[in-house]
């Protein structure tokens, strides 16, 4: 079967596609991550929906989206860090892509294209969070440049790690 596939910016009626790729991939990536109770609370479809479109009534932020076969498979969104330490930095907010697909290389595209945009928005660097259990995610990561930064915290149970790249303008 040829599987065609294209990534382009979200727009305003994306909101469902984003919130079932979103809470569908959270389900099957952090199930043995995150506590059962957390895990529910946050792969709540109807307020990722709402969440999304306050996204992208409001403009915030860039997100994309990667359809396979003119289906959605895998969204992301970057924007300027939220660390106010960081402000030379973009920040990947998130990087979701649905279980039937993984590891057939449509993440790397999606990466592969978020750090080409955020190197031409003029960002010399990147950061983002990871849950410091999600070896596979990590491993990822690191293959596209990243590296364990000095920061972590506590979220939804767990550690998060920040990690961070040079962009190369």
């Amino acid at each position: 079967m040829n599987t065609e596939y294209e990534i382009r910016k979200v727009k305003p009626g994306d909101e469902e596609v984003l919130a079932y790729i979103q809470t569908e991939s959270w389900k099957a990536a952090f199930k043995t991550i995150l506590p059962e109770d957390v895990l529910t609370r946050c792969t709540n479809y109807d307020k990722a929906k709402q969440m999304y479109q306050r996204l992208l009534e409001e403009k915030k932020g860039n997100g994309y989206l990667l359809e396979i076969n003119g289906k959605g498979h895998c969204i992301a969104w970057w924007d300027a860090a939220r660390e106010e330490s960081m402000t030379e930095y973009a920040e990947i907010i998130c990087i979701h892509s649905l279980q039937e697909n993984w590891r057939r290389g449509f993440g790397s595209r999606m990466m592969d294209r978020l750090l080409d945009d955020i190197a031409q928005a003029g960002y010399r660097k990147t950061m983002l969070w990871v849950f410091e259990e999600n070896e596979w995610a990590r491993r990822f990561y690191e293959v596209k440049g990243f590296r364990k930064g000095d920061k972590e915290k506590v979220s939804l149970n767990t550690v998060e790690i920040m990690y961070v790249r040079e962009n190369i303008l």
